[in-house]
């Protein structure tokens, strides 16, 4: 079994799913069956994991995403405490992350797609510990640490000290991350998150670089460097420090800190980068990234208005407060689809996508990649876009799901899908439908989406027919005629 590809493997097929609602009866499920059960928030690592039969005698997927408050990022005099279920997207809309903690939402933004990032989650990134994973690196440089809990203790340690290797972690099986947290300083602290990938969106990092750095007016005072995508973990590069510390970043000093950070990397040849390669992006990147912040940069390519795809309420807070209960193969699952009340059962050890197709019938949502890559499985849960190929499908139990199905009214296409056949935005058609609920999704947020809203909002879209400039097209036209009307408030320069 062995030999096989990864997508030749029969899927974990978990047979039992239960969402607690409170900490305490989540950590003691994970007491009670240890390694069998496995804890999900966003999915997006995990449910790929599980269709590639990655994990075996997992008997039990615990939902952490139900217990209120676990979303919440908790900004006090000392820290910014980020919840275990904090998505990618709720840093990028916090204004204290954006603006003392740059790096992170930055490392954030750079994370797959935007349906992805509304419902991945920065623990997920930090558990999964891969040395590619965006946030690491980011909450590397600022000083992280990691909040742990079982039944009957609770810990706290330095990130560094969690991840112990590739892929591993000091997490005993019957823990969970219950936070992060991020120390605020005062005085001027500057951070940045630069990243290196073979495509705009998307993309794995083939080199990412994320540093902190402090001043006493112009001069640096201390400076962490942290680099990911060149070793088995995130690396730190001291020299970088001794080298800054005392200067105020000119040209020499900066050149010769990032061919300082270049020698602390021992990058590996893969199918996405030579290792020369790699070391000569780290010289240039930390190069570049020490510049800006010298200069006062770090935020000047931050959008102005980050497109989310989703309302202003978030996605994961539970929907009422009724206890917990385990679904099986046999239990049915309520869910309002399109308008519509759907009772199925079926909903463990399948995602959403396939629920959806096969329950309840909805055979416009198409399977592309099955991991979250190409979008044509979008979807909208209580208003939010999501792919729907990386969400357990029990998770849909009590939400508003859209599909394409759900667009018209009465038979008369909805603004956007008359758009695309009039600009012909339509070619094989098979990843239509998921455009199509990714823009109603953003007309929705944005109103009159601008040229780079509409790029990003559907950055996690793709049509191997041919370009996107009909598609955007379509999209102007749609917004045009609602009015430019933005259905939800959230406004991510303020909200938190």
């Amino acid at each position: 079994m062995s030999d096989l590809h990864p997508v030749q493997r029969p899927p974990t097929r978990v047979p039992s799913y239960v969402a607690p609602r409170t900490l305490g009866e989540a950590l003691a499920l994970k007491a009670e069956h240890g390694p069998a059960a496995r804890a999900v928030a966003g999915g997006t690592d995990l449910t790929v994991e599980l269709d590639r039969g990655a994990h075996t005698g997992v008997e039990l997927l615990i939902d952490t995403s139900r217990i209120a408050g676990t979303s919440d990022i908790v900004v006090t005099d000392d820290e910014i405490r980020l919840g275990a279920t904090s998505t990618h997207h709720d840093v990028v809309a916090n204004e204290t992350c954006r603006t003392e903690a740059l790096a992170l939402a930055q490392a954030c933004l750079e994370v797959g797609s935007p349906q992805l990032r509304n419902r991945a989650t920065v623990v997920g990134n930090i558990v999964t510990a891969s040395p590619a994973n965006d946030t690491i690196s980011a909450l590397t440089a600022l000083g992280a640490t990691v909040h742990v809990a079982s039944a009957d203790a609770v810990r706290v340690e330095p990130l560094h000290d969690f991840i112990t290797g590739f892929r591993t972690t000091t997490l005993a099986d019957d823990e969970l991350v219950t936070g992060i947290s991020i120390p605020r300083t005062s005085g001027d602290v500057r951070s940045l998150f630069v990243k290196s990938g073979l495509r705009r969106a998307q993309a794995i990092s083939v080199v990412h670089v994320a540093m902190s750095v402090t001043f006493d007016g112009d001069t640096v005072t201390d400076a962490t460097i942290a680099l990911g995508s060149v070793a088995a973990t995130i690396i730190t590069a001291p020299a970088v420090t001794e080298l800054t510390s005392g200067t105020t970043l000119d040209a020499d000093t900066c050149r010769a800190a990032g061919l300082a950070a270049a020698e602390a990397a021992t990058p590996i040849d893969d199918l996405r980068a030579t290792a020369g390669y790699r070391t000569s992006q780290i010289a240039t990147m930390v190069e570049r990234g020490l510049l800006a912040i010298g200069r006062g940069e770090q935020a000047a390519r931050w959008p102005e208005r980050p497109t989310l795809l989703r309302s202003s309420a978030r996605p994961d807070e539970p929907a009422d407060e009724a206890p917990s209960t385990v679904i099986d193969h046999d239990t049915p699952i309520e869910v309002t689809v399109n308008g519509s009340p759907v009772s199925a059962a079926a909903a463990t050890g399948v995602t959403l996508l396939d629920w959806l197709r096969d329950e309840a019938h909805c055979t416009g949502v198409k399977e592309g990649c099955a991991e979250g890559e190409c979008g044509a499985c979008t979807v909208l849960i209580d208003g939010t876009a999501v792919m729907g190929c990386l969400v357990p499908a029990a998770r849909a139990a009590g939400t508003e799901v859209t599909t394409v199905e759900g667009l018209a009214t009465d038979g008369e296409l909805a603004p956007i899908q008359q758009a695309f056949v009039e600009h012909h935005a339509v070619q094989c058609g098979f990843c239509t439908p998921g455009f199509l609920v990714s823009c109603t999704a953003l007309i929705a947020e944005t109103g009159t989406p601008t040229p780079d809203q509409i790029k990003s909002g559907l950055a996690g879209n793709l049509c191997r027919c041919t370009g996107y400039r009909a598609i955007e097209a379509a999209v102007a036209t749609a917004a045009a005629r609602t009015g430019g009307e933005r259905t939800t408030s959230v406004d991510v320069r303020s909200a938190s």
